[in-house]
């Protein structure tokens, strides 16, 4: 037994025969909370946004929210960690849901009672960045207990598929719902969502004692033991530092940026980011099947793919290409995450992963706002194709580092 609660011994026969390991009741479950959260989530930013714009009309409130949600994450991931693996997982994750229920409910209810004020959304999104400091590492600490190694790859790509289109689908929902009632209906959506994933995780069933506690600190250095102990770890997340600083948070400011000075602006801009997305969703399609044996080697190398737009639009290629490129990003993220996510089940012990999953989500999440603070700057400074290629070069630059890494190199799955 682990921190999560969940049995640490193999699957029972009758189980397995009965719908297999990476079916299991938890697994389930997970996939139908996070399928049903990530509906209301993706929709939130778009309802959040105007309601802050139809209140004050300032983008510099909408950034203020935005950081007051990011800076509570950031902080408290590491203790995230420690309480996820102290405590049974599947709990933590109702409690984290339920407050970002309360959260998002008195958010629409400011919104949708024309009551709204600057400070009371501050402390709705820092309530929302706190509970994610904590359910982020026990969601990924409870689904990696919940499916056996020998199927963690096609268990994390369905996973990870069936998030990709939630997550496309609420994002188009939300623009629609919002135009179509206004952000406060979309904000309760939300929070309704929330409970609705608070509900299936109170159904997940536990057995068996949790390990025992020691104190906090303790716990936060032994983390950090297991995670500096792993070369092959931090350098794969130094690699994902620079390639989400660059990849996501600069692409985000400066795909727009050339989105706006080279084609038709908004419009042009929203289909490449579908194209992105669209190519997650094949992506995980694609790893369903795919099983290769040098994980990190295969994993690592899908980051390239991710240099591609910013390659095609720094080349100044038309949109068909750009579009074309952002979708082969999109393949890319999945191959690398399916094959991470698998490496993570196959090598980290259960009952430490969710804090080595906090240092983690810190290391490689850790530069992005500052991509995205420094691209702007930097396009004004050199010259927006320059910068774009830079940009690229980075993203192979930190790709070669990490693939002569002898540990990277040598990383086998251990079954086909």
């Amino acid at each position: 037994m682990d921190a999560s609660g969940t049995s640490t011994g193999p699957p029972s026969t009758a189980s397995t025969a009965k719908a297999g390991p990476w079916q299991s009741r938890t697994y389930r479950l997970q996939i139908a909370g996070a399928v049903t959260s990530a509906l209301g989530t993706a929709a939130a930013p778009v309802a959040t946004a105007f309601a802050i714009l139809d209140t004050s009309g300032s983008g510099t409130a909408v950034g203020l929210v935005s950081a007051a949600g990011t800076v509570p994450a950031v902080l408290f991931f590491a203790i995230g960690g420690v309480v996820a693996d102290r405590l049974p997982r599947h709990l933590v994750i109702v409690v984290t849901n339920l407050v970002s229920a309360l959260a998002q409910s008195l958010f629409a209810l400011v919104v949708l009672t024309h009551t709204v004020k600057l400070w009371q959304l501050v402390i709705f999104a820092a309530a929302n960045g706190l509970a994610i400091a904590f359910r982020m590492p026990a969601t990924e600490g409870l689904l990696m207990r919940s499916v056996d190694r020998a199927y963690a790859s096609k268990a994390f790509a369905i996973f990870r598929t069936s998030l990709n289109g939630a997550q496309v689908a609420g994002a188009a929902l939300g623009g629609v719902l919002v135009a179509s009632f206004g952000p406060g209906w979309v904000l309760a959506l939300d929070a309704a969502t929330f409970l609705l994933s608070s509900g299936l995780g109170l159904r997940m069933h536990v057995e068996g004692r949790l390990r025992k506690r020691t104190g906090l600190l303790t716990e936060l250095r032994e983390g950090w033991t297991e995670f500096a102990g792993r070369q092959w770890l931090w350098s794969v997340v130094a690699q994902f530092a620079v390639v989400n600083a660059v990849g996501v948070g600069a692409f985000a400011v400066l795909g727009a940026l050339a989105a706006d000075r080279q084609f038709d602006g908004a419009r042009d801009w929203g289909f490449i980011l579908s194209s992105d997305a669209i190519g997650m969703i094949l992506g995980g399609l694609l790893m369903v099947r795919l099983r290769p044996r040098r994980l990190l080697v295969s994993g690592t190398s899908g980051a390239l793919l991710l240099a591609l737009p910013l390659a095609a639009f720094a080349a100044g290629a038309p949109l068909l290409v750009v579009c074309a490129a952002s979708l082969l990003a999109g393949i890319g993220v999945e191959i690398f995450g399916v094959n991470w996510m698998t490496t993570l089940r196959q090598e980290v012990p259960h009952e430490k992963f969710s804090r080595i999953a906090a240092y983690e989500a810190l290391g490689s999440f850790g530069l992005t706002p500052l991509g995205a603070a420094v691209a702007g700057p930097a396009a004004d400074r050199l010259g927006l194709d320059r910068t774009l290629w830079l940009a690229t070069g980075a993203i192979v630059a930190a790709t070669a580092l990490v693939l002569a890494v002898p540990d990277v190199r040598s990383m086998e799955r251990e079954f086909e």
